[in-house]
């Protein structure tokens, strides 16, 4: 039997995303996929769940979910927390915090509340299991592909394999702090000096013109060497790539951006950093920092060991009660924990 749950409120800013659509930017095809894929990992972790499984990025008020079938698994991470109401518990309310897994019967609601900080995510056991669209579950609203979230949806998920007395907790994930890592280029040449000094010495300032798309930032204008050097013949374009219009204000592409453009790129974020900016709310601001492409290898690779480290800190306790610490899980990544020992 699967398990399934219903969409009985769609809340605002909700979208199902994994690790996004690979292999289709050469059809104009976004890569989409989760925006801090970091907490996303995160949450499939604490209820068994691959990396690759789908979950619910929530950037605003998260969604109502009605277990219609089966005993399932939820976890939340990110700066979220969530109603729990039992259907054989009166109605009562119970808060469900963030960064510890919590099992669902048929008929239990999750009321998944605003999202205080950037993105945050909610998954559950197996998955979210929307129909797959070239390779991927992730949603790409400007395109269609992918399943939205609207009232009444049924998404199938797996169910729990027997009924245990335990759940799953870890440690908040903490991105790193400090300056946002860059690489300058490939268009880097087509500004001054005085704009590369300028975009490494100063501080801007994320706008409320921003989504899944990119984020426009405020602050000093880049000068272009030229005029007719603020724009280029359409190339490539990536997750991550900070292009500048002739106006001199910078635009990070993110997840869902196109996948080709006539603006210059100073520089590209790199792969290490991408999820912080997931966390980056209207009105805060960023610094820069430039590296080489050595050094961005080794902050990927560094922070791969960190989440392992992570991941292997994952506890199980009695539900509902404290965490027993001393029952360290210490599964190889992403096996079912369910199956360890619960």
């Amino acid at each position: 039997m699967n398990g399934l749950i219903e969409v009985t409120d769609p809340g605002i800013g909700n979208s199902i995303q994994d690790l996004g659509r690979i292999g289709y930017r050469h059809m104009g095809i976004a890569v989409s996929g989760c925006l801090d894929s970091l907490l996303a990992r995160c949450a499939n972790a604490l209820v068994g769940n691959p990396a690759e499984c789908a979950c619910i990025e929530v950037r605003a008020a998260g969604p109502v979910l009605t277990v219609r079938q089966g005993r399932v698994r939820v976890a939340l991470t990110g700066a979220l927390t969530a109603t729990l109401v039992r259907a054989d518990d009166g109605g009562q309310e119970h808060e469900v915090p963030p960064w510890q897994s919590v099992s669902l019967d048929s008929g239990d609601e999750l009321r998944v509340g605003f999202a205080a900080g950037g993105a945050a995510y909610v998954a559950v056991s197996g998955g979210f299991a929307t129909p797959l669209q070239l390779g991927s579950r992730s949603t790409y609203r400007r395109a269609e592909i992918g399943e939205p979230i609207v009232l009444g949806l049924r998404i199938p998920c797996a169910v729990l394999p027997f009924r245990g007395a335990y759940e799953f907790s870890a440690d908040p994930w903490r991105h790193e702090e400090g300056p946002i890592r860059i690489i300058l280029g490939p268009q880097d040449d087509h500004f001054t000096l005085e704009a590369i000094a300028l975009l490494l010495g100063s501080e801007y300032k994320a706008t409320a013109q921003s989504d899944r798309m990119g984020m426009r930032l405020e602050g000093p204008a880049l000068a272009h060497r030229e005029p007719a050097l603020a724009d280029i013949v359409s190339d490539g374009a990536t997750l991550g790539a900070i292009q500048v219009p002739g106006n001199g204000l910078p635009i990070i592409l993110l997840a869902d951006c196109q996948t080709s453009g006539g603006y210059p790129k100073i520089a590209t974020v790199i792969s290490a950093d991408l999820p912080r900016l997931a966390q980056v709310r209207p009105g805060q601001t960023l610094r820069f920092h430039a590296v080489d492409v050595r050094q961005a290898r080794l902050a990927l690779q560094a922070q791969e060991t960190r989440w392992s480290w992570w991941a292997y800190g994952i506890v199980h306790g009695v539900s509902g009660a404290e965490v027993n610490k001393d029952l360290r899980a210490g599964w190889p990544l992403y096996q079912d924990p369910w199956h360890q020992g619960g």
